[in-house]
């Protein structure tokens, strides 16, 4: 039987720790074998966040105790910066996530500035999203000032910190208490930004701020596309991000925004299941033919209303595809659909069940189904 994966024995080993207790051997007096020996001594009974808290504490016992002199420190031990050629997919290593552990514990309260300075460098070696943090509750107006600045910072991962960092649902994350709306003007700033890596933390933030006020999300979203400071072919694809949360709720505004009518005129030919009475565990095909007499985009999903043990219902939508139904020529999709029995977020209940396929937002056809 194949070993199951562990992600944080893979974030942080022997491997990982050595390289860090390599980069802070330039300080002078650092012993990296004791400090190695201690860090994966307090591994095995630590989760992943956890293991990231022991080896800020590790090394802060060998740090200087004044926060401007360790900060100091933690600057000269960093590694080159993240390649700045790059567009996308370049987040770093969590090891390199301690300097944001230590500018929280021993710079927030008395030195917030040196702490900012500190938390810009690190972001270019592993993103300070959870660290900036604690300086937009502790310190809001003085952290947004600094934010300000770093909305045109020259180098893109500071510049993706600005619009992540601020994120009202960053996941993983501790909530921050300013205003949620208030980071809008700075994503303004940013949508226009030529790397991926800050464009799709900018619609990130935008589908987060849809939970919270769909149609400043919409009005914003249209004052982009007017501005044209964005590729378009970017600015569609970020557009469509930042509504999924949504277009899976079937919002009509949202489907507009992105071409496809509420008030499509389409017939379903087909909807059906293969095999059509699956067992939990089981994996179906589900069928779906649309028609039409004239040209119309369609975006279809459905969602499965899930019977939880407690005889309650609950719906989950899957997306399927985005296309064109043409006259004369139906539009044939098929999606797997596999019912997990063994899913960490919620249990399957044998019973009768219901599939709605939705065709631009409105439900077109349900199909009954017995779960078995």
């Amino acid at each position: 039987m194949a070993e199951r994966f562990s992600l944080k024995d893979h974030l942080f080993n022997a491997e990982t720790i050595g390289q860090l207790a390599g980069e802070f051997s330039v300080l002078p007096g650092f012993d990296r074998e004791a400090f190695a020996a201690e860090a994966l001594s307090g591994f095995p009974e630590r989760e992943l966040l956890d293991r990231l808290e022991w080896i800020a504490d590790c090394l802060e016992s060998r740090l200087a105790s004044d926060f401007p002199t360790m900060a100091d420190q933690l600057e000269a031990a960093m590694p080159e910066r993240l390649d700045p050629t790059l567009r996308d997919d370049d987040f770093g290593h969590f090891i390199h996530a301690v300097p944001g552990i230590l500018a929280v514990r021993h710079g927030l309260e008395e030195h917030r500035d040196r702490a900012l300075d500190l938390l810009e460098q690190a972001t270019q070696r592993f993103s300070m999203e959870f660290y900036i943090r604690p300086f937009l509750n502790r310190w809001p107006d003085e952290t947004m000032a600094r934010l300000e600045q770093w909305a045109d910072h020259e180098n893109y991962h500071v510049r993706r910190l600005v619009s992540e960092g601020t994120r009202p649902r960053l996941p993983w994350a501790k909530s921050i208490t300013i205003p949620p709306l208030l980071p809008l003007p700075l994503l303004s700033r940013l949508h226009a930004d030529p790397t991926r890596f800050v464009t799709r933390s900018v619609c990130n933030h935008m589908n987060d701020l849809s939970r919270v006020d769909a149609g400043v999300v919409l009005e914003t979203l249209a004052e982009w596309k007017a501005e044209a400071r964005q590729d378009g072919k970017e600015l569609k694809w970020m557009t469509t991000h930042a509504l999924r949360t949504l277009i899976k709720q079937g919002d009509a505004r949202a489907m507009a925004m992105l071409g496809y009518s509420a008030e499509a005129q389409v017939t379903v030919e087909t909807l059906r299941m293969v095999p059509p009475a699956p067992k939990i565990g089981d994996k179906v095909v589900v069928e779906i033919t649309l028609s039409a007499e004239e040209e119309v985009p369609v975006l279809v999903d459905y969602s499965i209303g899930f019977t939880r043990p407690s005889g309650a219902v609950s719906d989950k939508v899957f997306k399927v595809k985005q296309g064109v139904v043409k006259p004369g020529k139906p539009l044939t999709l098929k999606k797997t659909q596999v019912f997990k029995g063994d899913a960490t977020t919620y249990a399957l209940v044998a019973g009768p069940h219901k599939l709605s396929l939705m065709v631009n937002g409105v439900v077109r056809e349900v199909l009954d189904f017995e779960l078995r």
